[in-house]
């Protein structure tokens, strides 16, 4: 049972970190009045989500346990530059507006889980004392 829950605080992060990227897609599309698909979604947030991945790789390799600062910033780079690149390799363009937002929007996300998690967990280490 130690080794499941072990995995899941593991895994959890990057769930969270692929959620928003959904999100991401999904508010994005809404918001061009875009067709809320699963397929028009996939078409919109493959790119980040395989960037996103990519930098859960990163993440992997730097031996990090994804809660962090260092994993929001290498994940939220990783995912804005990787997401870019794939989606014009892909014939989508990367107008500057939406790169602005895509930039803002996935660091709030990222960072902001974070920061709330940590906030959380000092509150409640305060509150057993």
């Amino acid at each position: 049972m130690g080794d499941i829950v072990a995995a899941m605080v593991r895994i959890l992060p990057a769930v969270i970190d692929l959620v928003f990227v959904v999100l991401f897609a999904v508010v994005g599309r809404a918001s061009h009045a875009e067709g809320l698909t699963p397929a028009g979604i996939a078409q919109t947030g493959w790119p980040f989500l395989v960037a996103c991945l990519a930098g859960w790789i990163v993440v992997n390799l730097l031996a990090d346990n994804g809660y962090g600062p260092r994993a929001a910033l290498v994940i939220w780079l990783v995912t804005v530059l990787g997401g870019m690149g794939l989606r014009i390799v892909a014939g989508n363009t990367a107008e500057p507006a939406f790169v602005i937002v895509a930039t803002l929007v996935l660091f709030s996300s990222f960072f902001g889980w974070r920061l709330v998690a940590r906030l959380m967990r000092g509150r409640k280490a305060a509150a057993t004392h």
